[in-house]
């Protein structure tokens, strides 16, 4: 069997009780940590208009509009959804870069809601095995500069949404050849600070949605579209056809058990170097003052991504989050990193924006033996002292995982983000349900919670 008709099978076929526990487990932190991204994220730069423009599409009302209300077609709910979870930047992350479940978690509830209801245990197979897909996917790839979460996500979203219309195999192979049509995005998002690297997110989602209804109703996609002349190994992976790793060991290895869940609101390639400087400001009491310069050691992809020079554009918020140079600036200044430091008012702040001109980042290919996302960083003191800290592996990276409690206060520092916090009994019902997912008889319970009292 080809590898494309391996990953279809796989996707169409896996029973729930064929899954393990683990990945089960990891795939209800997903969803609770997007829904609570979506609650705090509502109303950042970027997501209402993504709401407006998905009620001014107009459509057959399918599926619910989270926080804002009202319903649109269920892949314009999943594509302003999508966007709301991500835009805190706190959702699950996996190397080199790749969000899959601020995508994922939208696209299976409004799928849910399309279809009249879903099981909680359907819910989360569809989401495990999509995941896994693009995961796998996610592993072969090598990007150089291309955006994973519009390149890789769109086949979990796919595959999500052709599991749970109940594609068979054949029909499955389609939405993911699809899907290979839709990939699309750029880093440059991230590196100009320009909304649209949270607008990739929604696209995803909105995109694999129809890939999967469109081979519902019998469109074709390329059925090499890994391995084709002109299919996905050689558009994103440089021609090297790693097919044991996206298709080997099916239901054996799970790539998704890479899936990392940041500690700090910000890109994964500035939570080392944040760490590495709250680590210090702890142990040694740093004031901001007090700092003559700071030299910052990342490897050379993470360079690339969030080492640039710190402009305050017209989207301050994204900015910060996609720099070194402010994330360490704030953990010196605020001595910590928290959601509202990534405000407008907070990423222009005079204070902060003098220390970040002391603040120097360079790529360091010796860094990279390290680890992909290691940082060592240099303080220099205005008395002559020079501290120095590196962090290999940041908290909730595999191997750093975060702990239940550190979850769940991710959880509510979301959710209280909002301009109008959600009730405290709201949330844990919100908890209680993803708790118990496998034995809801309907998923669609989590949509009015999702919403204002």
């Amino acid at each position: 069997m080809e590898p494309e008709q391996e990953l279809a099978s796989y996707v169409s076929s896996t029973r729930y009780e064929d899954l393990p526990a683990s990945a089960i487990a990891i795939i209800k932190t997903v969803v609770l940590t997007n829904l609570s991204g979506a609650l705090g994220g509502a109303f950042v730069d970027g997501c209402q208009q993504a709401v407006e423009v998905a009620r001014e599409w107009g459509a057959r009302p399918e599926a619910t509009l989270w926080v804002h209300g009202g319903k649109v077609s269920a892949h314009d709910a999943a594509f302003a959804n999508s966007i709301m979870a991500r835009a805190l930047d706190l959702d699950d992350i996996m190397q080199p870069g790749i969000h899959i479940g601020a995508s994922a978690v939208p696209v299976a509830l409004a799928m849910a809601e399309k279809m009249g209801g879903c099981s909680g245990r359907d819910f989360l197979a569809a989401l495990v095995l999509g995941t896994e897909v693009a995961a796998r996917i996610n592993a072969a790839s090598q990007y150089d500069g291309f955006d994973p979460v519009g390149i890789a996500t769109v086949f979990a979203t796919a595959a999500i949404s052709g599991r749970l219309l109940g594609l068979d195999a054949r029909r499955m192979q389609d939405a993911l050849g699809l899907a290979l049509n839709r990939a699309a995005g750029s880093f440059q998002n991230n590196v100009d600070g320009a909304l649209a690297v949270r607008y990739v997110q929604g696209f995803a989602a909105q995109a694999g949605m129809v890939c999967a209804q469109l081979a519902h109703k019998g469109v074709t996609g390329p059925s090499h579209f890994l391995t084709g002349q002109h299919g996905y190994f050689h558009l994103f992976a440089k021609d090297q056809h790693n097919i044991e790793l996206v298709a080997g060991e099916l239901g054996k290895r799970y790539e998704l058990h890479k899936t990392a869940f940041k500690k700090y609101p910000s890109s994964g390639s500035t939570l080392a170097s944040t760490e590495a400087t709250l680590a210090m400001v702890e142990h040694h009491g740093i004031d901001a003052d007090a700092v003559d310069s700071v030299m910052v050691c990342v490897s050379r992809h993470t360079f690339k991504n969030a080492g640039h020079a710190f402009v305050v554009g017209d989207n301050a918020g994204v900015n910060a989050q996609f720099s070194i140079r402010y994330c360490v600036a704030n953990a010196l200044l605020r001595k910590a990193a928290l959601l509202d430091h990534f405000e407008a008012e907070a990423v222009r702040d005079p204070a902060i924006l003098a220390l970040t001109r002391r603040i120097d980042v360079q790529g360091d290919a010796d860094i990279e033996i390290r680890g992909r996302l290691a940082a060592s960083v240099r303080i220099t003191l205005r008395d002559g002292r020079v501290l120095q800290h590196g962090v290999d592996i940041p908290a909730g990276m595999p191997g750093a995982a975060l702990s239940p409690a550190d979850h769940l206060d991710r959880f509510h520092q979301c959710a209280h983000h909002a301009p109008s916090p959600w009730p405290q009994a709201r949330l844990e019902q919100i908890i209680g349900i993803i708790d118990t997912l496998e034995d809801q008889d309907d998923v669609r319970v989590l949509i009015p919670l999702m919403l204002p009292a």
